[in-house]
C-alpha cells in the first residue's frame, strides 16, 4: 500500500467523520445564549439563581481579561493586539464582597494552565467549577 492509499483510506469522508476525527465542539442554547457547552449553560442558570437570591451581584459572561507580563501586556504574535483570558463568568459574591472568576472546565489544557498562571501572577485566582457527576 503507498502512502497516498493510506491517506485515501483513513481520510474522513463526511464532515461527521471529520468532527468525530477532531474532536466534538458542542455548543448549547440555553435562555437565548449560546454556551460553549451543556455544562457551562447549567452553570450559567444556577449562578442567575443565586444573583435572583441576592448572593452574588454583577453577573457577566465571556469577560476578556488581558494578560500582563513582567515587561507589559502580552502581545499577540503580530503584536497587534493584546493576548486575553476570556473567563466563563465574572461575578461579586455579596458574603465575601470579593469579584470572582469562573470557569467551567471538564478538564483542563496547556493553554488554560498557563493564562491561569499568568494571572495568578497579576494577582487574580480563577475559580475552576466541573460539573458533578
Amino acid at each position: 500500500m503507498t502512502a497516498e492509499e493510506y491517506r485515501d483510506a483513513h481520510q474522513a469522508t463526511t464532515v461527521e467523520d471529520r468532527r468525530r476525527v477532531r474532536g466534538t465542539k458542542r455548543t448549547t442554547t440555553a435562555d437565548g445564549i449560546t454556551h460553549d457547552s451543556k455544562t457551562e449553560a447549567e452553570r450559567w442558570e444556577e449562578l442567575k439563581l443565586l444573583q435572583a437570591a441576592g448572593e452574588i451581584c454583577g453577573l457577566r459572561r465571556q469577560v476578556e481579561i488581558g494578560l500582563i507580563g513582567r515587561d507589559g501586556p502580552i502581545m499577540t504574535d503580530g503584536g497587534a493586539k493584546q493576548r486575553v483570558y476570556r473567563a466563563d463568568f465574572v461575578y461579586v459574591d455579596n458574603r465575601l464582597g470579593v469579584t470572582v472568576i469562573e470557569d467551567r472546565k471538564g478538564h483542563e489544557t496547556e493553554a488554560f494552565k498557563l493564562k491561569k498562571a499568568i494571572l495568578a501572577a497579576q494577582g487574580m485566582e480563577i475559580l475552576v467549577t466541573r460539573a458533578k457527576g
